[in-house]
């Protein structure tokens, strides 16, 4: 008889899905997460049926335009997240000022910062989307929290992961012992376990980057991917490209396979685009845990101090040789 698979429920029942000591709040928000997964790939699924593709004619706090399924996104999550009582701040990507939750009061034990809908340039063409989440502690029991209390530092985080919305829905999260990836079975509307200690290989063949932007990049940055495309069977390259323009898919393709994903700085921006709070620190918690590494291209992005809620950051990360490979070129060291 084979093995009756574990819902996500019962695995953070049963397993070690929450850090020592820790009561069920967090286990309950994970489940809350989850829901809010279901209810945007409800969404996903029919959206080319009932008008929700397309822009809704507003720019966001990161200068972009705002498709229709981010905005429905961020309501879900905002919904969805208002409901558990043990959470008492929301920030969002497409938020310029958080969301307090004054019902839950100081009492609520965490904080949840978000990016409802991780490459909204596909949702016209039905090619795959993400949402990321990252789960950090409230210090205050007396009053409730202020912007400020919500920009920390990626080794602060208690729980961390994201939604993949593709030709499946999965969840993928750690809380620091590992890195966990459910399935969403439609049929029975639960997410079962279908990834269980997800380890990332020290190498891998394949790399992901926005290329059209070369001319924008370093010196050093320019070397590195050039050297990816050079002849050499010992090496195991030339490296094969993979690109989506799904932060969500391409991370996760390299998480299971192992290689890098680079969104680099560039010489007008060498702070990077992508964001810290909401992208970067979740997803290289989630990738050092699975035994990768996640760098500026100077410095690992878990230390880099967070200062802003809507800091960006360069990002390289994947396979640790690979990233390292990388760090070595863009520092002048190759």
């Amino acid at each position: 008889m084979g093995q009756f698979p574990l819902t996500l429920g019962r695995f953070i029942a049963q397993k070690q899905a929450t850090p020592p000591g820790a009561t069920g709040e967090l286990a309950d928000l994970l489940g809350q997460i989850g829901l809010v997964g279901k209810l945007i790939a409800q969404d996903l699924r029919c959206a080319g049926l009932i008008d929700i593709l397309g822009t809704t004619g507003v720019i966001n706090v990161q200068g972009e335009t705002v498709k229709k399924l981010d905005e429905i996104a961020n309501e879900t999550f905002l919904m969805g997240l208002s409901q558990s009582e043990h959470v008492c701040a929301l920030a969002s990507e497409e938020m310029e000022k958080p969301v307090l939750l004054r019902e839950n009061g100081p009492r609520a034990k965490y904080m949840l910062l978000f990016d409802p809908l991780d490459g909204s340039s596909n949702t016209d063409c039905n090619m795959p989307l993400g949402a990321i989440f990252s789960v950090v502690k409230s210090e205050y029991k007396d009053r409730m929290p202020t912007m400020d209390d919500l920009v920390r530092n990626g080794t602060e985080q208690v729980a961390a992961g994201y939604l993949l919305f593709g030709s499946s829905t999965m969840l993928v999260y750690t809380v620091g012992q590992g890195v966990y990836g459910f399935t969403l079975e439609p049929g029975i509307g639960e997410y079962l376990l279908s990834h269980e200690q997800i380890r990332i290989p020290a190498r891998g063949k394949v790399y992901g980057v926005n290329e059209g932007n070369y001319h924008k990049w370093s010196a050093g940055t320019k070397k590195y991917v050039d050297d990816l495309k050079i002849l050499d069977k010992n090496a195991g390259k030339p490296y094969s490209v993979r690109y989506s323009g799904c932060l969500v898919a391409d991370v996760h393709r390299i998480l299971l396979g192992g290689g890098i994903y680079l969104y680099p700085g560039e010489l007008d921006k060498p702070e990077g685009k992508l964001r810290l709070l909401y992208e970067a620190n979740p997803l290289a918690w989630i990738v050092e845990q699975a035994g990768g590494k996640a760098s500026t291209g100077t410095m690992r992005i878990l230390d880099v101090e967070a200062k802003q809620l809507h800091q960006r950051v360069p990002l390289i990360i994947g396979s640790a040789n690979d990233v390292r490979d990388a760090e070595e070129f863009i520092q002048g060291k190759r």
